[in-house]
């Protein structure tokens, strides 16, 4: 719903430059400086962690963040900005109540449709009060107005909340390779210089680890912090180091500083399938090295899928490969842990799918024009938190969650796509069970069960 309101710059001129022209300047000539630092990010990351102090102070830092995005111009359209309450209580996580925020470089609109999508929780709330004079938001906007351009805003404001709550929200507007999620946020407060150095870096070592909690002393965002951690786990991101410095380094006294950090959290490969680099599409790619893995043991060479080609083939990923005849099953073989480049995993798999697989005969060379290949790539597994076997069947996504079994020597898994002739949970369950040899009915307090999600492409 409209609210006719804009919400206006508060810190013009005090956190940043209130004259247009200085402030285009200001922000250019920070991100020319990080650009010529360490500490890029291998492909451009989905969540970011940046300060929000005044630009004297922490604008090289935020900088650093910033430029990891500077190839994403004309595809990020939506910004989810979340920073820590500073002036007036919050419970839960606060919207502005407000169509759009204006800084002296133009006005950026809410994104109405996001804003929609959260009415049904009821950790979040609105409230122009609290945003009307907060700095954590607004200072992070000229930086991204001359990165990305035209761009939507999904604005909160993080008060008394758990990393549950926050990680729920970001869940529901995760969105694709059109979103960025920001989480605003220092890290220590009027220590001493030397004091300083010591406890960020240990801060920033939890950050990269996934270490949970951070305390509000370590980071004046440590709930949305936390929240951003939960996720992370959770979907499988990998955090980078971009930058560290205090106000001592920068503009500040050293007896009495505040810290600063950019970190920068990368999805897994498998969960940017519409990614483009110089060899084309990620799905045409793995397709390729899949096919011509095989075309290979039959002393066909394609030349497909060369790791200098394609960088991301260098990463470490799991994945699966599934090969179709006249639409049945005729193999499948994986894996459920990234551990060598992708290239090396996908032809692997490719193989062992065709030629290995102790359901099916080996694949005979009548049938390889025949087959319908499929690769799918694995985000890192998570363990389920339950009391029972219900608890699970609750927790149980049709058609998103791949399931990993686990009891003693006993271990299965089904990928997603066996929701498609499994569509209940329980039955899903009993199968996976059945799959690691065990009874249908079997249940003991030592069962383990994670879940994992995949990107799948399939040859027409």
């Amino acid at each position: 719903m409209s609210t006719g309101m804009t919400r206006p710059a508060a810190v013009a001129g005090t956190f940043y430059p209130a004259d247009p022209q200085v402030l285009q300047r200001t922000v250019d000539a920070l991100f020319a400086a990080a650009r010529t630092r360490t500490g890029v990010a291998a492909r451009p990351p989905k969540a970011l962690i940046a300060p929000h102090a005044g630009y004297v102070y922490s604008g090289p830092v935020a900088a650093s963040a910033y430029a990891s995005i500077a190839a994403l111009r004309g595809r990020i359209s939506r910004v989810v900005l979340m920073g820590p309450c500073h002036r007036v209580a919050v419970r839960g996580l606060a919207l502005p109540g407000a169509d759009a925020f204006a800084t002296p470089l133009g006005q950026v609109e809410i994104d109405v449709d996001s804003v929609q999508s959260l009415a049904a929780l009821p950790q979040v709330v609105v409230s122009a009060a609290a945003h009307a004079q907060e700095h954590c938001l607004e200072v992070h906007l000229p930086f991204l107005q001359r990165l990305l351009g035209d761009f939507r805003l999904l604005p909160l404001l993080v008060g008394d909340a758990t990393p549950v709550e926050v990680s729920q929200v970001l869940d529901l507007v995760w969105g694709g390779s059109e979103t960025l999620v920001i989480i605003s946020s220092d890290l220590s407060h009027y220590l001493d210089y030397n004091t300083a150095q010591r406890t960020d870096r240990q801060t920033v070592e939890r950050m990269l680890a996934l270490h949970a909690p951070i305390n509000h002393a370590q980071a004046c965002g440590a709930t949305p912090v936390n929240g951003l951690i939960e996720l992370a786990r959770r979907r499988g991101l990998t955090p980078h180091f971009l930058a560290l410095c205090n106000s001592g380094d920068t503009a500040g006294d050293k007896n009495r500083v505040v810290g600063y950090a950019s970190i920068a959290f990368l999805e897994p490969v498998s969960a940017a399938p519409e990614h483009k680099d110089a060899g084309g599409d990620h799905g045409e790619v793995l397709l390729s090295i899949a096919r011509g893995a095989i075309g290979r043991a039959f002393g066909i060479d394609t030349g497909a899928g060369a790791a200098g080609d394609h960088p991301f083939l260098r990463e470490h990923g799991a994945s699966f490969v599934t090969l179709k005849h006249h639409g049945a099953l005729r193999g499948c073989i994986g894996s459920l842990v990234a551990h060598r480049p992708l290239l090396d995993d996908v032809a692997h798999n490719a193989r062992a799918a065709a030629f290995s697989d102790p359901r099916f005969r080996p694949l005979p060379h009548t049938e390889l024009e025949q087959i319908r290949v499929e690769v799918s790539l694995l985000s890192a597994a998570t363990p389920l938190e339950f009391r029972d076997e219900a608890d699970v069947l609750q927790q149980l996504r049709p058609d998103l969650d791949g399931i990993v079994l686990e009891y003693g020597a006993h271990r299965a898994t089904f990928l997603p796509q066996v929701w498609e002739s499994l569509p209940h949970p329980r039955e899903f369950l009993a199968q996976l069970k059945n799959k690691a040899r065990l009874p249908r009915d079997f249940w003991a307090d030592g069962i383990r069960i994670s879940r994992y999600t995949v990107d799948k492409w399939a040859e027409a």
